[in-house]
């Protein structure tokens, strides 16, 4: 298995599967789910891999929409939970986002969601989301340049600092990469949790607000991609034998 980064243990998922679930926390997964959705539109009835599910909360949108889906993630403590959560309406395997063990276009839609915080090799990481994918490619960030700094949030989980450092990303990190990998494909973002919880009415208006999400300062940020099929085409070489007699000029 390639080296996934950080990988949650036994205490560490239990406490994150615990600190997920406080109401707080909640109403931000609330308008993370939503972007994602948004984004992503995605169609009943097709395929999704989500890299780095975790505890399986990042399926449940997924399930919801009527989509068949299939979670990947290092940590068996971590898919436990997620089993727990999701039973059998999700595909679960244990392996690295550096290595999936899927065919080329295998999925039309890939899901990796605050989830490069934790790799070791995030160019490897996206290198394989989109080999795997056919239609987009969707990846959710904590925004490294959020005015609030959101993402220490995930710190507060680690009683001890982690083996693996945390990656801190920007928006434009992270379309630099999807265009070396793909070229001149459409990429673009969006951002929400601009403000601090606990949200009111107006916040939790203001966050839909297709202007406020194009604010680069959101806590979260999701970058799309959308693919363009290519085709690779090899020459074959065929013998051709003249039916024209030597020395004899058609015509």
């Amino acid at each position: 298995m390639a080296d996934m980064g950080y990988i949650f243990d036994f205490n560490t998922a239990r406490a994150f599967d615990q600190w997920i679930q406080s109401p707080k926390i909640q109403r931000i997964v609330t308008l993370e789910n939503r972007l994602m959705l948004q984004m992503l539109n995605p169609s009943r009835g097709k395929t999704l891999l989500e890299v780095g599910c975790g505890s399986g909360v990042g399926l449940l949108p997924f399930i919801e929409k009527g989509v068949l889906v299939t979670g990947m993630d290092p940590s068996p403590y971590m898919l436990d939970i997620a089993r727990a959560r999701v039973g059998q309406r999700a595909d679960l395997h244990r392996g690295a986002g550096e290595d999936l063990p899927f065919e080329d276009n295998s999925f039309h839609y890939v899901c990796i969601n605050t989830t490069l915080e934790f790799v070791e090799n995030p160019h490897a990481v996206l290198a394989e989301a989109c080999r795997v994918a056919k239609h987009k490619v969707y990846v959710g960030i904590l925004n490294h340049y959020a005015l609030g700094g959101h993402r220490r949030r995930i710190r507060r989980l680690f009683k001890e600092k982690p083996s693996a450092p945390l990656n801190h990303f920007g928006v434009g990190d992270i379309k630099r990469i999807l265009h070396q990998l793909l070229g001149t494909v459409p990429v673009y973002a969006r951002h929400t949790c601009h403000f601090p919880v606990p949200w009111t009415g107006v916040t939790r208006w203001m966050e839909q607000y297709p202007l406020m999400q194009l604010c680069p300062f959101g806590a979260y940020a999701g970058i799309i991609a959308l693919l363009i099929p290519r085709f690779k085409t090899t020459p074959i070489s065929l013998e051709y034998r003249s039916n024209t007699a030597a020395g004899v000029v058609p015509g």
